[in-house]
Parts: C-alpha cells; sequence; structure tokens
C-alpha cells in the first residue's frame, strides 16, 4: 500500500524519493554547468505538480543547491562580490519581474524557443576557441552588468531552465575569464535569481514547502558534490563536461517540445 505524504504535495513515499534522487542529479550537474532546472521541472510536472506549482517549488529547491555553490566557490577564492554590483542589481529586478510575467501569461512560446536558444548556444560553444584569460576582462562597465544581469534574471524569473547554462557561456564570450571564475559568477547569478524569483513565487502562493525543502536537501548535497568536483577537475575538463551537458540539454529539448 502507498503512505501518501500530505507535506509533500499529497506525493506517495516512492514519488517523493524518486524526485529527491532526481534532484541530487540535477544539483550535481547545475553545480558545474548550470541546467538543472531542465531535470528537476520535467519530473515534477511528471509528478502531477501544477504547472505555477512546480516552478515556484523548484525555485526553492535550486535555491539550496546555487546556494551552496556559490559559497563553495567564494570560499575558494574564485568570486570576488564588489565586482559584480551592477550584475546582482540587473539580475535581481530582472528575476522579479520576470516572475509577475510569468504568474500571468503562459509559458508556451518560451517553452518552444527554447530549444533553438540552446542549440546555438551549443553550437558557439563546441566550434569557440577557449578565450584567452583577460585578468581585466571582468571589469565591464556597469551598464553592461546590469543589461546582462537583467536579461538572464528576467529569463530565469519567466522559466528558468538552463539559466546556468546560459550564464556560463555568455559569461565565457563577455568577460573572458578562466572556466572556474565564470562557474563561480554563474552559480552566484542564478542563486541572486533563483531566490528572488523564490520570494514573489511564494507572495504569489505558488510553492508546496514540504516537498521543496526535501528536493532542496538532496540537490543541495548534490551541488555540493559537483561544486568540488568541477574545482578538482580544472578547467579543461570542465569545458568539455559543460559542452557535453549543453549539447544534452539541447537535444533532449528539441524532442519534448518540437517532435512529441
Amino acid at each position: 500500500m502507498d503512505i501518501i505524504l500530505p507535506l509533500a504535495e499529497n506525493l506517495t513515499l516512492g514519488h517523493l524519493l524518486f524526485l529527491m534522487l532526481v534532484a541530487f542529479v540535477a544539483g550535481f550537474i547545475d553545480a558545474i554547468a548550470g541546467g538543472g532546472g531542465l531535470i528537476t521541472i520535467p519530473a515534477l510536472l511528471t509528478a502531477g505538480i501544477p504547472p505555477h506549482l512546480s516552478l515556484g517549488t523548484n525555485k526553492l529547491s535550486s535555491s539550496f543547491g546555487s546556494l551552496t555553490s556559490a559559497v563553495t566557490f567564494f570560499r575558494r577564492g574564485l568570486f570576488t562580490p564588489a565586482l559584480w554590483k551592477a550584475a546582482s542589481i540587473g539580475t535581481l529586478i530582472g528575476a522579479t519581474t520576470g516572475t509577475v510575467i510569468a504568474n500571468y501569461l503562459d509559458a508556451d512560446f518560451i517553452a518552444k524557443a527554447l530549444p533553438a536558444i540552446i542549440i546555438a548556444t551549443a553550437i558557439y560553444t563546441l566550434v569557440s576557441k577557449p578565450a584567452t584569460p583577460d585578468e581585466n576582462a571582468d571589469r565591464k562597465s556597469g551598464l553592461f552588468q546590469w543589461v546582462h544581469g537583467l536579461i538572464l534574471g528576467g529569463y530565469d524569473g519567466v522559466a528558468g531552465p538552463g539559466t546556468g547554462a546560459f550564464w556560463t557561456a555568455s559569461a565565457l564570450h563577455f568577460y573572458r575569464m578562466e572556466m572556474l571564475k565564470t562557474l563561480a559568477l554563474a552559480r552566484t547569478m542564478n542563486f541572486i535569481s533563483n531566490i528572488t524569483s523564490l520570494v514573489t513565487f511564494a507572495l504569489l502562493g505558488h510553492v508546496a514547502w514540504g516537498l521543496g525543502i526535501a528536493m532542496g536537501s538532496t540537490l543541495m548535497l548534490g551541488a555540493w558534490c559537483g561544486s568540488h568536483s568541477a574545482i578538482r577537475m580544472g578547467n579543461l575538463w570542465v569545458r568539455r563536461i559543460f559542452i557535453l551537458l549543453v549539447i544534452l540539454i539541447s537535444l533532449r529539448l528539441a524532442w519534448q517540445h518540437w517532435i512529441l
């Protein structure tokens, strides 16, 4: 007989354990290259969680993982908050605005456009040569950082899946930092948009707290393992894994939204 768990949206114990395992894998992948939401959101929808509630609950669990990754990179000296104030503010504003839009608009068009965007990212990342690290490249103007954060924060609020991968790819191109510093930036900005979007979804009543905390606990463990694995593997291997994951993500999305 299945055990029904009222605090986890009336899921069975088996479904909850499955979602917690999915969250661990998503946290590990998200810490290395981003895109963990491409795993957790479909899993939540498959389990019968309504779309808006899935998005809000995913923000809760994702916040655990992105915080763990951001703190890990910061403690290793790979992220300097003072250099990224404008990007942080833009991300916060974008995530708030995007979440409000998501509450009122249908995201079907965005879901169908997502595969094309990620495929383009994958192709660019695959054919481009690693940028030569430039210690001054991260000193972009405050306006550029603000717009960058506003766009990606807004996307994270409206939809979310792939935001970490977008941050990684765009930061590699624009800021020309070494891979680990790029990952540190991506994970920190992703945490800012996650927590901002979570607060907004919570105010709108779209968060399943019990389920989100349960998934967040294993996602946090996966993020810790992924962050430390990325640091040990170094820039070259992280870049290769990032390319592979982006390609796999793009193929999965194309199959889901273009063929099925």
